[in-house]
């Protein structure tokens, strides 16, 4: 059995932006999850700036995370710049952690 897009978005909980230090779901980065039946899940997702020096460790650590439920086969993380995102896009909690509210 494959893992749901719910694990997938529960796991991605456990990576969290360094410089921040909010996980990437609650900051709004995680754009969509898809799983397929043959074990493939891709990831579409943003960073908070085109420069985040934190990129390639977050796809990484969303690689690593992923990969370790049930059913995956193989993770593809695209990351996307549209939209762009922003600060409105956390979660409520996000924002209240960072000071937003």
């Amino acid at each position: 059995m494959v893992a749901t897009e719910e694990q997938v978005l529960e796991a991605l909980r456990d990576v969290y932006d360094p410089e921040i230090g909010v996980n990437i779901v609650d900051l709004g980065l995680v754009y969509n999850a898809d799983v397929e039946e043959q074990g493939q899940v891709n990831v579409e997702m943003s960073l908070t700036s085109m420069g985040c020096p934190a990129g390639p460790m977050i796809v990484q650590q969303v690689e690593e995370a992923v990969s370790e439920l049930d059913g995956v086969q193989n993770v593809s993380v695209q990351i996307v710049w549209s939209p762009p995102w922003n600060p409105q896009m956390m979660s409520e909690d996000a924002k209240m952690e960072l000071g937003f509210m």
